[in-house]
């Protein structure tokens, strides 16, 4: 029986400098599992790690992780964070969904609303939709844009979007040399598939809340969104912040590489406990003698009898 290949993330991995032909990443590779059952294993097993791993980051409080998850509708990007962070410690851990913005959040930079959401050293904060969709959504449809009052010299820049690249890249930069390690996912769903798994959510009551008008909108515009994406990978996947392209048509194999993904990434970090100095180790050693004595107090006082029962 031919057994599953491993995983090498540098496969999906964007090189910078890049130009992106999404036409030439695949949307399906052969699985990285040999059944459900090994699916399920290979999953549980990069969940243990990644819970270890998850309490080494929490207590070095050095380093932060932020993983952000881009996709046309139903490529999966719920299931994925469900099912590879499902290990995770949830208070070391938050999950934000950027929507569309609020009346104040339109009176800032496009950067400030997620940025109020960054995680703390020693914790795991996942983006599903990002600043990202200042340069994919407001892209193709520009009356997005038209909303956020900006100064009318900008908007007529000829490099308006390549600017907005650069803020990014930018910020992304500056949070790394301050301890965030960024990893940004792009689930790449086929056409086709697509149109499969909404089918599905119309055929099952229980899925009707998932699709909308506004789903097939998108769709209509599926060649001006690849563009978009196409461009914004190009120009912002960086050594520090890179983007990988994670074939999402089935969506067991899209899991175990994502999950492979977070796990090199944090292994790849000098992560270690705390050390304990030498007053710390004679300070410790005192509080454990303290409850030495405790245990010995509580069998001596069991093991005598009340002066009552002496004179009985």
């Amino acid at each position: 029986m031919k057994h599953a290949a491993e995983i090498n993330i540098a496969d999906y991995r964007v090189k910078p400098g890049t130009q992106m032909d999404l036409t030439q990443w695949p949307t399906w590779v052969e699985p990285f599992y040999d059944s459900k059952e090994s699916y399920k294993e290979k999953l549980k097993g990069g969940i243990k790690q990644l819970t270890k791993l998850q309490s080494l980051l929490y207590a070095h409080n050095r380093y932060s992780l932020l993983l952000i998850f881009q996709a046309m509708d139903a490529a999966g990007k719920d299931g994925a964070i469900q099912h590879v962070m499902s290990g995770v410690n949830p208070q070391g851990c938050q999950v934000f969904s950027f929507k569309h913005p609020s009346e104040m959040e339109l009176e800032h930079d496009f950067l400030w609303r997620t940025h109020h959401a960054l995680p703390e050293r020693g914790r795991i904060g996942i983006f599903n939709r990002s600043y990202y969709e200042e340069v994919l959504i407001v892209r193709v449809r520009p009356e997005v844009l038209k909303a956020q009052n900006l100064p009318e010299s900008e908007l007529k820049r000829d490099n308006f979007w390549e600017l907005r690249y650069r803020s990014i890249v930018e910020s992304e930069a500056h949070l790394y040399r301050n301890g965030t390690h960024i990893i940004k996912f792009f689930l790449h769903l086929s056409k086709e598939e697509q149109r499969q798994r909404f089918l599905a959510r119309i055929d099952d009551p229980d899925k009707n809340w998932k699709f909308s008008d506004a789903d097939m909108a998108q769709r209509r515009a599926w060649d001006q969104y690849m563009a978009a994406y196409e461009a914004c990978l190009s120009a912002t996947s960086t050594t520090d912040a890179p983007w990988y392209v994670v074939p999402a048509d089935d969506k067991e194999n899209a899991r175990l590489i994502i999950s492979q993904i977070i796990l090199n990434t944090l292994s790849e970090l000098d992560l270690c406990y705390p050390p304990t100095s030498d007053a710390r180790r004679k300070e410790l050693l005192a509080i454990r003698q303290q409850l030495e004595l405790e245990k010995d107090e509580k069998a001596h006082h069991h093991g005598k009898l009340p002066d009552d029962d002496l004179l009985e």
